[in-house]
This record gives structure tokens, sequence and C-alpha cells, in this order.
């Protein structure tokens, strides 16, 4: 029996535990496409993008909110939710049913139980937040920058040839 606390980490492999990242510095960049661009131009440079590590910096939670929360938007939120697991019930139940075919009656009792109980759900839940949290949104883990690493022995090569990258423009396109 092993143990990942046992084996040590090897080539290629990402750690089993959290570690911080390893390398030197060969590129820094604002956002994780300019870093994935960079990348990409190192694997098609033949670079051996195996000693790559791209590392977040300054990490920041943002929330993004994209909506108002009314009752109609929630209660059709918790309809069509329930709708979805009552659908999947109810044809789970035609599966393991004796009669040959999909039968309509546990289709539509699935379906009917799940819009009563995914509304009740719904309705309770925003009821018990008590307007303190009207809106929808969005969150995303996002860096302040993005720096790209390499293992010692290929930096020198990586840097060069980010360097060359760096004297081109910008195209969306390549």
């Amino acid at each position: 029996m092993t143990s990942p606390f046992a084996s040590p980490n090897r080539p290629g492999v990402p750690p089993r535990l959290p570690t911080p990242p390893t390398g030197w510095p060969i590129g820094s960049y604002a956002t994780y496409e300019e870093a994935q661009r960079a990348v990409d131009f190192l694997a098609l440079e033949d670079f051996p993008v195996q000693d790559i590590t791209v590392v977040g910096v300054d990490l920041m939670l943002v929330e993004r909110v994209t909506g108002k929360l009314t009752w109609s938007r929630v209660l059709m939120t918790g309809a069509a939710s329930g709708a979805w697991f009552g659908l999947f019930v109810g044809l789970l139940l035609t599966l393991f049913s004796p009669e040959p075919g999909v039968t309509v009656g546990p289709v539509l009792t699935g379906l009917i139980t799940g819009v009563f109980f995914g509304l009740v759900f719904a309705a309770v839940g925003y009821a018990s937040a008590r307007g303190k949290r009207d809106f929808q949104s969005a969150s995303q883990l996002v860096a302040g920058r993005y720096d790209v690493l390499c293992h010692p022995k290929s930096a020198e090569k990586g840097r060069d040839l980010l360097a060359k990258l760096a004297m081109r423009p910008a195209n969306p396109g390549s």
C-alpha cells in the first residue's frame, strides 16, 4: 500500500499536495490570455513546455453581479431546476418499470413532483434570506499578473524565445 505522503514528486506529474511553484521567471503578463499565448509560442518553437509553470500572483475573488433577484425569477428558476430533476427521476423510474417501453405516468409524476418541490425549496430559501442578498452573481478567481516560470536548465532559452515574441505584434488570429 502506498501513501501520498511517502512518494516523492516525479517529473512530469503534478504534486499530490499543494506545493509552492519552483523555477526561474522567464515572463510576466497582465492577463492569463497573454501568458497562454507565451506558452503556446514556446510550444510552437519546440521548447520543452513540461518545464513551464504558469503562476497567478496577487489573487482576487471577483464577483460580478448579473441581475436582480425577484420572486418571479426565484420561482421560475426553482420550477425549472425541479422540473429537470423530476424529469430525470421519472425517466429512471421508467427504466426499472416492469412494463416494456417508456410510459408517460412515471415521467409526468416525476416532472410534476419536481416542479412542486423546486418551487417550495426556492421560495423557502429566498424568504429565509429576508432581502439580504437580492441579486445574482458569478464569482471568479483572478490574478493581478501571471508569471511564467521555467526549470533552470531551460530558462535562458525560454527567456530568449519570449523576448522574440515580445517583439512581434499581438495578433488574436495567430
